[in-house]
This record gives structure tokens, sequence and C-alpha cells, in this order.
């Protein structure tokens, strides 16, 4: 009887878990998009359109070659309201790489871009003066089967 009965109970929580089990998830995973904010001052969209156009692009489409990333966006917010952002930059990429791939590829773009740590930095830190740079957020994006 107590055999039965636990049998019973078994078949009734399986009727239960199975429809759940039976159904597929209808998403899938697809590629990380991570987009950051960046609010720049008045009279300076041109300065930084320009850095945009160069020295950016041409490290995107280098990541791009390697096979680092799959594409980049630059979005304008065209109605932007108090403290949104300019700009959105968005980098999308498939993987996230260990610390030790992440060394290599900096490595690889520095050499790339013909600058050092430090020359990268200061060149940051001179368009900082009119660039600020916002929140960044990691999405991912679900693709449907």
């Amino acid at each position: 009887m107590k055999r039965l009965m636990l049998a019973a109970g078994l078949a009734a929580a399986t009727m239960w878990a199975t429809p759940a089990a039976a159904q597929d998830w209808p998403m899938t995973p697809g590629s990380y998009w991570e987009v950051t904010g960046i609010d720049i001052d008045d009279g300076h969209m041109l300065d930084y359109a320009n850095w945009l156009a160069s020295s950016w692009k041409r490290g995107q489409e280098f990541a791009k070659q390697q096979g680092w990333i799959k594409g980049y966006h630059i979005l304008n917010n065209v109605h932007a309201r108090h403290d949104e952002p300019d700009i959105y930059i968005v980098t999308i990429f498939d993987d996230m790489v260990s610390p030790e791939e992440g060394e290599r590829r900096r490595k690889a773009f520095q050499q790339h871009m013909e600058r050092t740590a430090a020359q990268l930095q200061q060149e940051s830190g001179q368009r900082a003066t009119f660039r600020h740079v916002g929140s960044t957020v990691l999405l991912r994006d679900m693709v449907f089967k």
C-alpha cells in the first residue's frame, strides 16, 4: 500500500512537472549589447563626432576584423530629457573573455592604434573636458527560436 501511494504521488508530481518540462523556452540567449550613455558639453558635439569618426571607428573596425565584436552603433538621443545622455555608444559581442584573452587583446589593440596605455589614457582625459561618460549597461539579446 505504501508503495502504491508513493507511486501515485510520484505520478501526480510527474504529471504536473511534465507540461512545464515539455514546454520549451521560446527564446535563446544571443549577443551581448554594451550600451554607454555619453553627455557632451554644448559646442563640442562636432569635436566628439570627429573623434568617433576617426580613432574610435578605427578601433572598432579592428575589433570587428579580429572577430572580437560583431558590430557597433552610435545612437543620437534626439529628444533627450534633462539628465539623459546625448548619445549612446553600442558595442555588440558574443562572448565574455578571460582575463588572459583580455590582456592579449589590449596589447594587440594598442599595437594597432600605435599608442601606449599612457597615451590612450591621456587622450581620454583630454576628451573628458567636454565628454562625460554616464552609466554603462550590459544587455543580452533574446532571440526567438
